[in-house]
């Protein structure tokens, strides 16, 4: 008996191309250089003239934001903004319009970046700045007014004291018996004129560190009781003389 043939496997139907549409796509618009770009916030607008010996050695020391050194005389503008990476389009916007300034510290940190830029003729800083304020509309009156979070004069450090501080400074260190001034600001950036006014107000003092970048500012200075708290004082009038807006 003969088996019956196999039986071959039905072929499937093909599905029906979709009909074209007979209305052409429209052409995409180029992309524009600033998509997906948004204005920059001004958060600290900060032209510090006759940068003082020891704070312009402590700006070249912050270890994460290292650039061209500044040196002795010359001004500085340093800026911060909001979000961070805005801040390159900041430098960019200063660099263009005056090559002649130099970069000392471009940072982006969580939140927001940081660029200080230095030269020595004020005219070329100054030039600097307002390119950087047109490039994101804005004026230097809209940064934030600085507040001082805490200050406080500590006389007679102790020796194992003046250790712990010495392991973590990033200038130079203070020694047992002298009187320590210590300052905490917001923002962070105001502690570099802060420093730089302390200095020219009492040149024998002692800039042992001073933190610039972060949620807030610190300032640790020592020396003579007497001119720690001219430094102090100079510190308090320079910051309250800012305008800015309230945060």
């Amino acid at each position: 008996m003969s088996s019956a043939p196999a039986s071959r496997p039905r072929a499937r139907a093909a599905k029906a191309a979709p009909a074209a549409d007979p209305t052409p796509a429209p052409a995409s618009a180029p992309p524009s250089s600033s998509e997906g770009r948004r204005t920059a916030e001004l958060r600290v607008y900060l032209l510090v003239e006759n940068l003082r010996r020891q704070f312009t050695a402590a700006m070249a020391a912050p270890t994460r934001a290292r650039g061209y050194p500044p040196y002795e005389g010359q001004h500085a503008l340093i800026v911060e903004v909001a979000p961070g990476l805005a801040i390159e389009r900041v430098i960019d916007l200063a660099l263009r319009a005056v090559p002649s300034v130099e970069p000392g510290i471009l940072f982006v940190e969580r939140q927001f970046g940081v660029l200080e830029v230095h030269g020595s003729s004020l005219d070329d800083v100054r030039r600097a700045g307002q390119a950087i304020l047109d490039g994101i509309g804005a004026s230097a009156g809209d940064q934030l007014r600085p507040r001082i979070l805490y200050t406080d004069v500590i006389e007679g450090v102790t020796d194992q004291h003046a250790v712990l501080i010495n392991r973590n400074r990033q200038a130079s260190m203070v020694l047992p018996g002298e009187t320590l001034l210590v300052c905490e600001m917001t923002p962070a950036l105001f502690a570099t004129v802060a420093a730089n006014e302390a200095e020219a107000a009492a040149p024998d003092i002692t800039l042992v560190d001073v933190q610039m970048i972060g949620s807030a500012g610190r300032l640790y200075i020592s020396g003579r009781p007497a001119s720690v708290r001219a430094a102090r004082d100079a510190i308090v009038r320079v910051l309250e003389s800012v305008e800015g807006r309230d945060h």
